[in-house]
């Protein structure tokens, strides 16, 4: 049975709206090789969005800098994130997806330094920042 999520696409409609990197990391659950994402960074105020469908994933204040050539935030937005186990290249992971539209976004660790021991390795391509408005 293949899951539904509120925001579906044909592929053809999601190749139309992605760039082709964006497809293959956002679609084909491809990784961006590590330390060339434009977030990885990145240490700005405001918000990372699904590339896909700009459902908020993750605030800036639970990014942190991981080392690991991937940007890393220690915490999802309640409800944001989906996880699925992932068995390919023979480890066990555990993937994470936006619970908005299905999209691949990267894995999470639990080797984190900050209390939540998690590490959530995302790829660039599979998110947009979104700046906090100057008040």
């Amino acid at each position: 049975m293949i899951k539904k999520y509120p925001i579906e696409r044909s592929e053809a409609e999601w190749r139309k709206q992605l760039s082709e990197e964006q497809y293959r990391v956002l679609r084909e659950k491809g990784t961006e090789a590590p330390h060339s994402g434009k977030y990885n960074m990145h240490f700005q105020e405001g918000a990372y969005c699904c590339a896909a469908c700009d459902a908020k994933l993750f605030e800036s204040g639970q990014k942190f800098e991981s080392n690991c050539g991937w940007p890393s935030f220690d915490e999802a937005l309640d409800g944001a994130i989906e996880y699925v186990q992932d068995r390919s290249f023979g480890m066990i992971r555990t993937e994470i997806l936006c619970a908005n539209c299905g999209s691949h976004l990267g894995h999470v660790f639990d080797d984190g330094p900050t209390d939540t021991g998690q590490r959530y390795c995302v790829n660039s391509a599979s998110i947009e920042f979104e700046s906090k408005p100057k008040s």
